[in-house]
């Protein structure tokens, strides 16, 4: 049997990496964590020529310089033996900046094979690169390749599996027929070495000297270290992790940190490379520059993004619920066909009811909203994919820096709206300690897909002319929360002299035309993770409400006004009732939202036994039953409005924990939710009394 090839995809971030990732690897991924990281890792397997591949999506970074988790994570599993060939994935038509990971790559010896990803819209714009010349300049193979249209991709694979265990077997060729540039300097008398037919990057005499020396000392005092050259540039750079493992007693060689000088010649080197290389270069094309002047504006760039997210709400409800009806009928068909085979086999009325009314009234409320969260997850990825999203961090930088934010922090609040787990996550790409907390405190009030249901059930019974806007006031709402209370912790920290700003540093990835297959990954995962919540989470959430609906301290009971979940929620009425939420099915709906959010709905339908809730005759009951306890349209903004802002899901929390390694940090964020959640309700609701 052929040994097993495992290759990581390495690149900056928006280069087409996943992309890529995802065209050989489908939807056959598995998806976790780095152990004891929380960067994710993407897994992925497939056969090629009979041989067995294991793929490697590494976390995307600019470089290898570990100041951030993912640049320490991508760098600690290239050096491991864990993989056998680099692929580096570089932005074809943005080669100049890519280009620098690449160097760092090949510094670290092992294979690596170079995709120019995107050569589409080099064509388009009527640019070429040599990619002859290319190679002999890095002593890599370089493959032209569209992640988007899967053009090259054959002939990728074929590379790596050719260049497993060769890291340099492509000759390098530095001539350049005249006068040698600055990066070339090594060449002239003087120097012991002529480095060029060894190593892609060369540096100028003192650094280069000053490697060599560095290099005898490691031989002498670590012997068989692997790559002593690239342990010699990271000492000159003062890479704390490798001066500590390492330690090397040479005061007169480590005099200072010479990283920016290193920097600067590796710049050089690509500045030589790409004016040999690339024909006909632009910056950018017109149509980028025309789309950008409008949608990153000073003043227009925040509204366009709030009438877009309209847009995605718009569709979300009418091709949501359009698409919905065809769930009911199937629901109301599966629930009365159950109910007629368990009447006519003689089960037990009890489990019947634990059957019919728990489990297919909990887990199919929820399975009916299906069609929205497809809509919505459709149109995130499509502006994800699309390049739109960094545009919209880019114009949120100004407002976060008046919060004593960086803009990347709105990259976590944007991913909140699909679910506040892998936005926690991505809090960890900010610097600052105290911004990641802050962050991390304030995302959970971006509405994620789990609230939609509550949205749409709640909006339509008791808005049904304006069932979008009471929706989409529930996003903007979150978004302000957040913003308000990021501006207070602001106003705290100026008081204590702690207030600071950081400004964001993002590439702008070209506009392009979404990936089919992308999307279809992205929305299919994310789909896959509701379904499976659906079937573990929310099924046993609905068979605990049951049980509390049904059972109390006298054991069974048909009567609900004797049941467990009768007396806790009438316990915790007049905690709720001042903000218009003094029923006791409410309250432990809300208490049951903890473990999900969809879960609210599946109680609602379980706590007053409305069959196929989110169905019109359903949603018609169950408003009447409602509006028979006075339970009317403000009651149910103030509804709408702490479901947005209370206690995030069981999931949120157990990441809060993991990112911050504190149960107090943890609980404190859930008790801080809960109390803005009350306040914010108490306004909504007495405003809403006044108006309606």
């Amino acid at each position: 049997m052929a040994k097993e090839i495992a290759i990581g995809f390495a690149g900056n971030p928006n280069c087409g990496k996943t992309t890529l990732f995802n065209a050989y690897t489908g939807a056959n991924l598995k998806v976790a964590n780095w152990p004891g990281v929380t960067v994710e890792k993407k897994e992925g397997r497939f056969r090629f020529h009979d041989s067995e591949y294991r793929l490697v999506d590494l976390p995307g970074a600019y470089s290898l310089t570990c100041y951030t988790m993912e640049e320490q994570v991508t760098r600690r599993y290239i050096q491991s033996d864990e993989v056998d060939v680099i692929i580096d994935v570089a932005d074809a038509s943005a080669l100049q900046r890519n280009l620098y990971l690449t160097l760092q790559l090949i510094e670290l010896g092992k294979p690596v094979i170079l995709a120019l990803n995107m050569m589409d819209i080099v064509e388009k714009r009527g640019m070429e690169i040599d990619t002859h010349r290319l190679p002999e300049m890095l002593g890599i193979p370089v493959i032209p390749v569209s992640a988007r249209r899967k053009t090259g991709l054959d002939i990728l694979m074929h590379a790596a599996a050719h260049h497993v265990d060769k890291p340099s077997d492509v000759p390098l060729i530095h001539h350049h027929g005249g006068e040698q540039r600055t990066v070339t300097k090594s060449t002239r008398p003087g120097h012991k070495h002529q480095h060029h037919s060894e190593y892609a990057m060369v540096y100028s005499d003192l650094i280069e000297d000053k490697i060599d020396q560095l290099m005898d000392e490691l031989k002498a005092r670590y012997p068989g270290l692997q790559n002593y050259r690239w342990h010699a540039i990271k000492l000159l750079e003062g890479d704390k992790e490798l001066l500590e493992k390492y330690p090397i007693d040479r005061p007169d060689v480590l005099d200072r940190s010479y990283e920016q000088d290193i920097i600067n010649e590796k710049y050089d080197f690509i500045d030589e490379i790409i004016q040999e290389v690339v024909v006909n270069r632009e910056e950018r094309t017109a149509v980028t520059d025309r789309a950008d002047n409008l949608l990153t504006h000073r003043f227009w760039g925040l509204p366009i993004f709030l009438l877009i997210m309209a847009l995605v709400f718009f569709l979300t409800f009418t091709v949501g619920d359009w698409l919905k009806e065809y769930f009911q009928l199937g629901l109301d068909w599966f629930s009365e066909g159950t109910l007629y085979y368990l009447d006519l086999w003689g089960v037990a009325p009890m489990l019947t009811s634990l059957i019919v009314d728990g489990i297919i009234t909990g887990v199919g409320g929820i399975l009916t909203f299906l069609p929205n969260i497809i809509i919505l997850f459709l149109a995130l990825a499509f502006l994800e994919d699309s390049g739109y999203m960094a545009r919209v961090a880019y114009v949120m930088d100004g407002i976060m820096g008046r919060l004593g934010l960086s803009g990347r922090a709105f990259i976590p609040m944007i991913l909140g709206f699909g679910c506040s787990v892998p936005a926690i996550m991505a809090s960890r790409a900010l610097e600052n300690k105290r911004d990641r907390y802050k962050t991390m405190l304030i995302t959970p009030f971006m509405s994620c897909s789990a609230r939609l249901p509550i949205y749409v059930l709640f909006s339509e019974m008791f808005f049904p002319s304006h069932a979008l806007l009471a929706a989409y006031s529930m996003y903007l709402l979150g978004l302000l929360v957040a913003v308000a209370c990021a501006f207070i912790m602001r106003l705290m920290e100026g008081r204590r002299g702690g207030a600071h700003s950081n400004s964001l540093l993002i590439e702008l990835p070209e506009y392009k035309s979404p990936s089919a297959h992308t999307i279809f990954i992205y929305v299919w995962e994310k789909v896959k993770d509701y379904l499976s919540r659906a079937g573990t989470i929310i099924f046993v959430a609905s068979i605990i409400m049951w049980a509390l609906m049904n059972f109390g301290p006298g054991g069974y009971s048909v009567d609900m006004a004797d049941t467990f979940g009768s007396l806790l929620g009438r316990w915790l009425v007049p905690f709720f009732a001042p903000v218009g939420l003094g029923y006791w099915q409410i309250v432990v709906a809300l208490i049951a939202g903890v473990s999900a959010k969809e879960v609210v709905v599946s109680s609602c339908a379980v706590l007053f036994a409305v069959n196929n809730v989110n169905s019109a005759a359903g949603m018609a009951s169950l408003s009447a039953i409602l509006g028979g306890m006075g339970f009317g349209p403000a009651n149910a903004l103030a509804l709408m409005t702490f479901s947005l802002l209370y206690i995030p899901c069981a999931a949120t929390l157990a990441t809060i924990k993991r990112e911050t390694g504190s149960w107090r940090w943890m609980l404190g964020t859930a008790l801080f939710q809960v109390a803005v959640a009350w306040i914010v309700s108490f306004v909504v609701y007495r405003l809403a009394l006044l108006v309606m």
